[in-house]
């Protein structure tokens, strides 16, 4: 799943992000979600979040729990 609908997103969530920095690059960086700061209901660029490490970028991709 693509991470730019809020609604499937949740704290704790697994996902890559792209920060900031590795936009050009779009290097990716994985992650569990400690908090969701993007407000609106979607965005076209991935919803923005901040990682349980403290780094912030968007979401590309929501990956699978691990069982």
């Amino acid at each position: 799943m693509d991470g730019k609908n809020r609604a499937t997103i949740k704290i704790g969530s697994h996902v890559n992000i792209v920060l900031k920095e590795d936009q050009r690059s779009g290097e990716l960086t994985e992650g569990w979600v400690k908090d969701i700061l993007t407000s609106s209901k979607n965005h076209p660029h991935g919803i923005k979040v901040r990682l349980e490490t403290g780094e912030v970028g968007r979401v590309k991709e929501i990956l699978p729990d691990e069982d």
